[in-house]
């Protein structure tokens, strides 16, 4: 099988059910959620460079990425029935338990934080970054074509979770997450409410 095809040299794509332009929303929906999951690959190689403190959140991240391609599988098809959609809100479910498990690590945090610390910290928030920017291409393509909601929903908690790991990654490592000095005290932990 080759790698090429010649079928896009005129600025077309084939998607599940028939041809768009390649620059068409729902490509850029499934090709940010493709960018972030190559990030996401990124985050498990320093992972795997850490000596054992994150094999919890290495396989989290591996349900992910698999979870990322079942999102772009959704959005991949022009039409389809409800029945074959891939992604549901189970997962949207597993993905809260998953940050309040690794919230209760974090130190308390009052004000916005700077992405950065570790590497693998400064990784997670380029994650949370593209995800929302993924979250975005998914509403776009879902205001003129009907699409998996349950995708949107995913896409909207899973940059949570990559804020929340984020912070983990810093603190597992003993690296203080770097405070925004200009901001006011924007966040309240649930337990004080």
């Amino acid at each position: 099988m080759g790698i090429y095809t010649r079928t896009g040299d005129e600025g077309q794509t084939s998607v599940i059910g028939g041809r768009v332009i390649k620059d068409d929303d729902r490509v850029e929906a499934y090709g940010t959620i493709d960018e972030l999951n190559c990030f996401v690959g990124q985050a498990i190689s320093f992972i795997d460079q850490a000596n054992g403190k994150f094999e919890d959140l290495r396989e989290h991240l591996l349900e992910i990425q698999q979870e990322l391609f079942d999102c772009g599988s959704d959005l991949a098809f022009v039409k389809i029935s409800e029945t074959k959609y891939k992604v549901r809100d189970e997962m949207v479910t597993r993905l809260e338990q998953w940050i309040d498990l690794y919230d209760a690590e974090n130190p308390k945090v009052e004000r916005f934080i700077l992405p950065g610390g570790s590497l693998l910290s400064s990784t997670l928030h380029v994650c949370r970054t593209v995800c929302r920017r993924a979250e975005r291409r998914a509403v776009t393509l879902g205001q003129h074509t009907d699409i998996n909601p349950s995708v949107r929903r995913y896409l909207n908690r899973l940059s949570d979770y990559f804020f929340v790991v984020a912070r983990t990654a810093n603190a597992r490592q003993q690296v203080a997450d770097i405070e925004y000095v200009r901001s006011k005290k924007v966040f309240r932990r649930k337990d004080k409410e």
